[in-house]
C-alpha cells in the first residue's frame, strides 16, 4: 500500500492528465465541468455550495466526513494545490520536471507528524503599501510604523477588515482563543500554502473538529458577501493563519519546501 496520498486541487479539468502523471489524486473545485477522473467536494456530506467563500476548505470538509475514516493509519497524507506544490526535499528551489515534486516520505520525516510550508513573512511594509491597505491601522497604532512591529495582526486587520480578526477569535473555544490571539499580535509569518501533510488521523481530525464548527460560528458574523476578494474569501484567510498556529501547537511539526509552479507551463517532464 502506498504511504504517501496527495491530493491535488484544482479549477480546471485541463490540468487532469499532469496531475496523474505525478500520482497525485485530482480534486475538481468550483463550478466548471470536470470528467469523471476527479474527486469532487459535492458529492455525500459536503458543503460544496459555500467554495466561493471557504476555498479549499469545502474539499476538507467532504474529506473529513467521507474519507478519513477509510485512511490507513499508517499512511501520511497531505494536499497541494494547481499552482503550490511540496518539494520532493529540502534542497529543491525550484521544479524542472517530475522528480521535483514530492512523491515519496522522505526520511527526514521519521520523527514528526505533520509537515507543513516554509515561513512568509508579512512586515516590511512600503509607504505605498500602507497609504492604500494599512492607513488605519497605523494611525490608530503607530508603533506599527517601526517594522519590528508589524504582525499578522496589522496584515489581516489592512487586507480582510478591520475587526473582523478579533470578531473571529472571539468566536474561537477557550483552549485556542487566547493562544491564537497571542500569536497573531506577537508573530510576523506564518507558514506558506495553508497546505499541510499528516500522518496522523487523531490529529487531522481533531483539527477539523476545531476548525468548522468556528467557520460555522463566524458566518453568523461574516455571513456570505464581502466588498473585495479579501472580506469575500475571509473563511479561507482566515484558515492560512489559523494553521500555522494550530499545528505547531498541538503537533511535531516539520517545515519543508511548498515551491509556486504553473501546472500548465509548458515544460519536459
Amino acid at each position: 500500500m502506498k504511504n504517501l496520498l496527495i491530493y491535488c486541487l484544482s479549477l480546471n479539468n485541463e490540468d487532469l492528465d499532469k496531475i496523474k502523471s505525478l500520482d497525485y489524486i485530482p480534486v475538481g473545485l468550483g463550478d466548471k465541468e470536470f470528467t469523471s477522473d476527479w474527486l469532487r467536494d459535492n458529492l455525500g456530506e459536503n458543503i460544496s455550495i459555500k467554495n466561493k467563500y471557504y476555498g479549499e476548505y469545502t474539499f476538507h470538509y467532504w474529506f473529513w466526513k467521507n474519507k478519513l475514516s477509510n485512511i490507513d493509519k499508517k499512511t501520511w497524507v497531505g494536499f497541494c494545490a494547481y499552482r503550490r506544490f511540496w518539494a520532493n526535499n529540502l534542497a529543491t528551489s525550484e521544479i524542472i520536471n517530475n522528480k521535483d515534486f514530492l512523491n515519496k516520505v522522505p526520511d527526514e520525516w521519521n520523527d514528526n507528524e505533520v509537515i507543513l510550508g516554509q515561513n512568509i513573512y508579512m512586515d516590511g511594509w512600503s509607504k505605498m503599501k500602507i497609504i492604500k491597505h494599512g492607513l488605519r491601522s497605523f494611525l490608530l497604532n503607530p508603533k506599527y510604523f517601526l517594522k519590528k512591529n508589524q504582525n499578522l495582526k496589522l496584515h489581516f486587520d489592512s487586507f480582510h477588515g478591520y475587526g473582523n480578526l478579533d470578531k473571529a477569535i472571539e468566536l474561537l473555544e477557550d483552549n485556542d482563543k487566547t493562544d491564537f490571539k497571542f500569536f497573531m499580535e506577537n508573530q510576523n509569518f506564518y507558514n506558506r500554502g495553508n497546505m499541510f501533510i499528516t500522518n496522523n488521523k487523531k490529529i487531522i481530525n481533531d483539527f477539523y473538529e476545531t476548525i468548522f464548527p468556528w467557520l460555522k460560528r463566524c458566518e453568523k458574523v461574516f455571513g456570505f458577501h464581502g466588498s473585495t476578494y479579501g472580506n469575500t474569501r475571509i473563511y479561507g484567510f482566515l484558515m492560512e493563519r489559523f494553521i500555522s498556529y494550530w499545528f505547531n501547537k498541538y503537533s511535531k511539526v516539520r517545515v519543508w519546501p511548498i515551491i509556486f509552479y504553473n501546472i500548465n507551463k509548458e515544460k519536459k517532464c
